[in-house]
């Protein structure tokens, strides 16, 4: 699985997606910066967490329009699987790959945390070794998590299994006080049509093997590999 990790002006979770991805793929990862126009040729395209160009005007609102990003709108569109976490989740609805935005936390402040998240569709290639249902431990760290978009474009995420992962407490509950930053419907993360593109707020780079205490967040890039490799 040969992946690239874009790198904007204040992306700092770039670094740590790139060691997961190398130590779950054995192969090294291509980081390609904000001002290049292409992208190198690879199974997997990872927009990471951070604070692009500040979080200056709207989170991910300035890196949506760099040079780079043209060239990944363009090959999700032809079928490259993107991830977003985090701040690459705001860049995917600032480009309209993902529908919906990222405002900030209902409480206005900061979280940082861990969560539980329920997996509600193993049938991604970002999840295929999960099970249904399963209950995970992942970290957060934003404050512009709260998942926001209309009714009718909630039923119909919610209709066509586009809710990938979604706050929750110990027992699976979708809770108001399982959910961190006030998201619709305890939304943490959501795909494409295609089930190609994902976007999530919470970090399975940091909880990817033990020593980090955990490894609930391997699975997603061992997903990855399986299908990828």
């Amino acid at each position: 699985m040969d992946a690239c990790v874009v790198v904007f002006p204040g992306s700092n979770c770039d670094r740590d997606v790139k060691v997961a991805l190398e130590a779950v793929a054995g192969r090294p990862v291509r980081m390609v910066w904000h001002a290049d126009t292409t992208v190198p040729a690879c199974d997997i395209i990872v927009l990471p967490g951070g604070f692009a160009y500040g979080d200056y005007l709207r989170c991910g609102a300035m890196a949506a329009h760099s040079p780079v990003m043209r060239d990944v709108v363009a090959r999700a569109k032809r079928g490259t699987p993107v991830l977003g976490i985090c701040n690459g989740f705001q860049v995917l609805t600032e480009t309209e790959l993902l529908p919906g935005v990222l405002m900030r936390n209902a409480s206005l402040k900061y979280v940082c945390r861990d969560v539980r998240l329920k997996v509600e569709q193993p049938d991604t290639l970002f999840t295929s070794h999960y099970q249904k249902g399963e209950v995970i431990r992942i970290p957060i760290g934003h404050g512009d998590g709260n998942y926001f978009a209309d009714e009718a474009t909630l039923d119909e995420l919610e209709a066509e299994g586009r809710v990938v992962f979604r706050y929750v407490d110990k027992a699976g509950n979708a809770t108001a006080a399982a959910n961190p930053n006030g998201a619709q419907r305890n939304i943490a993360g959501i795909c494409d049509r295609s089930r190609r593109v994902l976007g999530m707020m919470p970090h399975p780079e940091r909880l990817f093997e033990p020593m980090l205490g955990g490894s609930d967040g391997r699975k997603l890039f061992e997903s990855l590999l399986a299908t990828l490799h």
